[in-house]
């Protein structure tokens, strides 16, 4: 397949950036974009970012450290204005309600006969807590904020009722779904509004604390779906029935979707890649291409298993905080950890994963807010940026030059053109960077049109100039992030030079590009992101 290369290299260099290199401490070194411009490769949902909230009480420690304080869903201030603009801001946020302790968790319904008391607690019991209950009175409460808020609701039941497990080893017998289905019907009955019910949380493979067998879990994934329709059946929208939330396990994945043809809309997977919050090297495991590839596995293993069983079921991942037990402070709450999370969000929508759930919106040491002030942390603002540019198409793209290029495209998201998505692990490289595409496409300008046809079987590559006079069509927009002082574990980012956060009245800073003249040679600087929009590069995947 043949590719036409586009004679405009991108450039930028932070003043950081540039002083460095005039002093000689920065090298600069070309690499090309190749992007396949005839089909997309993945299609991923409008509202592709989501975040989770989490039952964790105060107590819950990790290490020595006690990160979530009052964020998680029993003792969330509702009322704070920097958390509701945080969420108005996506139009709409999906936001997926579970986590460890939603196996352990019941609901203050009529059938529930036990005390509804929180969690307390209790080194013996499986997560260090005992069971909790979740009070309808808070349900009312939780349900209020997401209606002002606009969000839309994954709701991750209790898949432990009913069972009994034995010490360290696999949960036996079927579901017991009677005070779910109460839930539900309560959920219901007050017309609130939930967009998926998902069942349990890391019960698959080997499970975290226990386990449940993929056979069984079918079972009770179908039993779910009977019970959805039946309390659905005079309602208009019907929720997605999504499962199981756990680790990938091919075998495991394999017959449990083999098993839900008809019963099964999502399949979700939890992503902990970076290993235990705890570890000192996590920043040095976030710049290297070698461990973010670590998850390709479970991505492309998901993808082809979907691809080749009758179900209709799509993939999401229903959980990712990438060091677990919390993360860890300045570092997962930190300018760094963007380059895992939307190289994360690049990866996971390049195997047609079509939602991606941070853990967590707020609570620990990962969170998009911090805990204990509700500032939004760096990437929050990177998922903005994503939510608001990267539109649903994605396109095959591949970089040569240095392997600490990190390069992702997809159609514009609410324009003409593509985004283009490049992170920069390199602590002193920039990187120039040319364009290269295959198939047909057309670039854009004022008076005329340019068509490169396509080239088939012809490996020559043809140069496109672009004009070389100052016009307003033939502009990109260009999204620089960087760190506050080029520290790598500060927790502010700025954007074009710019800080970003919010001001007294706890509203979302606007997110505004850079207009660059299209004939302006660009660079990416040194541990740097950037999204550039190229509004005159039309291709045939985008009108897909």
């Amino acid at each position: 397949m043949g590719f036409g290369l586009i004679s405009c290299s991108l450039l930028f260099v932070s003043s950081q950036s540039a002083s460095a290199a005039a002093e000689g401490d920065d090298a600069t070194v070309e690499g090309t974009v190749y992007i396949d411009g005839k089909a997309p490769i993945g299609t991923i949902d409008d509202d592709f970012v989501c975040a989770t909230l989490d039952w964790w009480p105060p107590e819950k420690c990790d290490y020595g450290t006690c990160s979530w304080g009052l964020a998680g869903l029993l003792n969330l201030d509702l009322s704070n204005n920097i958390l509701l603009n945080a969420v108005k801001a996506f139009s709409p946020l999906k936001i997926r309600l579970g986590g460890s302790l939603q196996d352990k968790l019941t609901y203050g319904t009529d059938d529930n006969q036990e005390p509804c008391t929180p969690f307390v607690s209790k080194p013996s019991e499986m997560f260090g807590f005992t069971k909790g209950c979740l009070p309808l009175k808070r349900w009312d409460e939780l349900n209020d904020f997401f209606a002002k808020s606009g969000a839309k609701i994954i709701f991750g039941l209790n898949a432990l009722a009913g069972r009994s497990i034995k010490s360290g080893g696999p949960a036996l017998g079927p579901w017991n779904y009677t005070n779910a289905e109460s839930f539900i019907r309560y959920t219901v009955g007050k017309n609130y509004n939930i967009y998926g019910w998902e069942l349990g949380n890391e019960l698959s493979g080997n499970g975290v604390g226990t386990s449940v067998t993929a056979k069984q879990y079918a079972a009770d994934t179908a039993a779910l779906k009977s019970i959805v329709q039946e309390i659905y059946k005079d309602v208009g929208f019907k929720p997605l029935v999504i499962a199981p939330g756990g680790f990938y396990d091919t075998n495991w994945f394999k017959e449990f979707i083999d098993k839900t043809t008809t019963s099964l809309n999502v399949v979700t997977h939890h992503i902990y890649n970076l290993g235990p919050g705890v570890d000192t090297h996590l920043v040095e495991k976030i710049l290297n291409p070698s461990v973010l590839d670590n998850i390709i596995g479970a991505f492309s293993g998901l993808h082809d298993i979907i691809k080749s069983s009758p179900t209709s079921a799509t993939a999401w991942v229903g959980e990712a905080g990438g060091a677990y037990n919390s993360g860890h402070n300045l570092v997962t709450n930190a300018f760094v950890f963007s380059f895992w999370y939307l190289d994360q969000l690049g990866l996971a929508a390049k195997y047609d994963t079509k939602t991606y759930c941070r853990q967590s919106l707020i609570g620990g040491n990962y969170g998009l807010l911090d805990t204990k002030t509700f500032v939004p942390n760096p990437d929050y603002y990177s998922a903005l940026l994503w939510h608001r540019l990267m539109g649903r198409n994605v396109l095959y793209t591949n970089f040569d030059g240095t392997k600490k290029i990190r390069a992702y495209t997809h159609c514009a998201k609410q324009s003409e053109g593509i985004m283009l998505l490049l992170i920069n692990l390199d602590k002193s490289t920039a990187v120039q960077v040319k364009l290269a595409f295959n198939g047909t496409m057309t670039l854009r300008h004022k008076h005329r049109s340019l068509t490169l046809h396509n080239q088939r079987m012809s490996y020559k590559k043809t140069i496109v100039r672009l004009p070389q006079t100052a016009d307003s069509e033939t502009r990109r927009e260009e999204y620089h992030l960087t760190a506050k002082d080029g520290n790598l574990q500060s927790q502010t980012m700025l954007l074009n030079g710019n800080i970003l956060s919010v001001d007294s009245s706890g509203s979302i800073p606007p997110l505004e590009p850079l207009y660059v003249n299209s004939t302006e040679p660009i660079t990416v600087a040194p541990l740097s992101i950037v999204f550039i929009h190229l509004p005159y590069v039309i291709l045939p995947a985008c009108k897909v």
